[in-house]
């Protein structure tokens, strides 16, 4: 997930299009959690539904604008995602939410991150059609994230979180598509 972006081949307009296209529908995903340096673990269930958007679209219209960006049809793709999840160990909703993606040259916009409400960009690169990584910073945080398509039914996804250059959380995934 550390390739330098220069060192990767870079995808057109039509390849990140069909990743999100690829990404829609309904998925279960089952993710640990791996807190460092000691290693605790947290088990989590969700269930994903994802929305292929296309330009134009409200959704992404509404993020250009959360992002200040003068024409508000630049974003020329994207997802809306909505999650709700819980811990294995328990049966009670613990999160449930939505987020929009929308992408521009090499920028994946989001109306709000992994650990802030507020909008945020990421940059992002396809090793290869079926693969997306992601480097997001913000309040002194580095994510890194790489989601694999696995044919057509699963997914798996890895997120690192580094705080102040040391690395504080590992979460691996295997999503499977529902419908």
């Amino acid at each position: 997930m550390n390739a330098p972006i220069q060192q990767i081949k870079r995808y057109t307009v039509p390849q990140i299009e069909q990743y999100f296209r690829q990404s829609e529908g309904m998925w279960h995903s089952e993710r640990r959690y791996y807190t460092l340096p000691d290693g605790k673990s947290q088990e989590w269930v969700s269930r994903l539904t994802v929305k292929f958007l296309a330009q134009g679209s409200p959704e992404l219209i509404k993020l250009a604008e959360l992002h200040n960006l003068s024409d508000h049809e630049v974003l020329f793709c994207g997802s809306y995602v909505e999650w709700l999840s819980t811990r294995s160990t328990s049966d009670r909703p613990q999160s449930e939410g939505s987020t929009i993606f929308g992408v521009l040259g090499n920028i994946l916009y989001r109306d709000r991150g992994f650990a802030t409400d507020k909008p945020i960009n990421a940059k992002y690169y396809l090793p290869n059609p079926d693969t997306l990584c992601l480097r997001t910073e913000y309040n002194n945080s580095v994510f890194e994230e790489e989601i694999k398509h696995i044919g057509t039914k699963y997914r798996t996804r890895q997120s690192i979180i580094t705080r102040a250059g040391e690395q504080q959380m590992i979460g691996q995934y295997l999503e499977k598509r529902i419908q």
